[in-house]
């Protein structure tokens, strides 16, 4: 069988879904791995690296002549239209690409989206959205850095001492702590809050304080939906550590719904001039409001910068990450040789979003 990687063809996308560090697992499975030129340019993944790494470098999109089509980012609706019955895609699909997801489903194609990986223990090492979130939480605490006009570490010096910087980071998931610990690096002090009580123990191991709101706390690993009620009510409390922040990051997402509204203009009004907020769930509705994806945004005299593919900024890491979990999901369907959806399995169950025809999730 054979696995092809098209060059990302989704504007502002600088990731790869194969790096060469991945291809031997592949064609030591028995399967024929394709890159189409330059696919890997922007990693830093160059074809003499795929080739040397027993992969075949093709001048043309290998889409609809590979079984498998391994990418970042959705295929586009031509290149959908170029797959044939029970060709296999594996990438990032939200549920809102209905058009594209209704031609899989006319073409009898079988896709995976890594939106929809169950969060089951077996299913981690593909867990996309976490490794993918890992980069977005480290970059979101480089860039409040880069935009705020201070330092975040504290200085003594003769002219007189520099307090640090203040730092807010509201949502204590992968992206959360990660933001967390690159901010406690670079020498901020740094609060956090999470509705889920287990997000505390971890916060405070990476030195940051956990703010103990008079709210109910949620179990499990993974933050569910709140209502509209408790959301006004935890933004009547976090109102005050927000004013009293010099960058606040905001990582409230939950998958395939609109994210949570947790800081309003009027919390941003109350900032002092010259702070910064990062909203890396702008994407997906934004946890500020008048934020906007992939733009700097002035709300009075705080900067609001709504993250767009902040994985994108950073694509070696991100791309090796990503690489690996398309890998790691792969080897739960490699028989022998061959790529086999086995539906009976939990994992590819779950994320399995079309299949012989039908199409396994309702669209919004």
């Amino acid at each position: 069988m054979r696995v092809g990687t098209p060059a990302e063809s989704r504007p502002a996308e600088r990731r790869v879904a194969c790096v060469p560090e991945t291809v031997p697992p592949l064609v030591e499975a028995g399967l024929t791995v394709l890159v189409q030129e330059g696919a890997g340019r922007h990693a830093h993944a160059v074809d003499a690296a795929y080739r040397a790494a027993g992969a075949t470098v093709t001048p043309d999109d290998p889409v609809g002549d590979v079984n498998v089509v391994i990418s970042v980012q959705p295929l586009t609706l031509d290149q959908a239209r170029r797959l044939r019955p029970g060709d296999i895609t594996v990438s990032f699909l939200p549920l809102a690409e209905r058009e594209l997801i209704e031609i899989y489903a006319e073409r009898g194609v079988t896709s995976f989206s890594f939106d929809l990986l169950p969060r089951v223990t077996r299913a981690q090492s593909a867990d996309a959205l976490s490794s993918q979130a890992l980069v977005s939480g480290y970059r979101a605490a480089l860039v409040a850095a880069e935009r705020l006009p201070r330092f975040l570490p504290m200085f003594t010096t003769a002219a007189g001492t520099v307090p640090p910087a203040k730092a807010l980071v509201l949502g204590a998931g992968v992206a959360g702590l990660q933001a967390i610990a690159t901010a406690r690096r670079l020498g901020a002090v740094v609060e956090a809050y999470d509705v889920r009580a287990a997000a505390a123990e971890e916060v405070r191991s990476l030195g940051a304080k956990f703010l103990e709101l008079d709210l109910e706390k949620q179990d499990g690993v993974y933050a569910s939906v709140q209502s509209e009620e408790f959301l006004e009510r935890q933004r009547d409390l976090i109102g005050e550590h927000v004013a009293a922040s010099d960058i606040v990051i905001t990582t409230a997402a939950v998958p395939g719904r609109k994210a949570p509204v947790l800081v309003t203009t009027d919390m941003l009004k109350a900032m002092a001039p010259g702070s910064v907020v990062v909203d890396l769930a702008a994407e997906s509705g934004g946890n500020v409001m008048g934020s906007a994806p992939g733009e700097d945004v002035w709300i009075g005299d705080v900067l609001v910068h709504g993250a767009l593919n902040m994985p994108s900024g950073m694509p070696v890491h991100a791309s090796k990450l990503y690489a690996r979990n398309v890998v790691n999901l792969l080897k739960l369907m490699m028989v022998d040789g061959a790529v086999l959806v086995n539906l009976e399995d939990e994992v590819l169950a779950g994320c399995c979003l079309t299949h012989d025809g039908v199409v396994r999730r309702e669209l919004p």
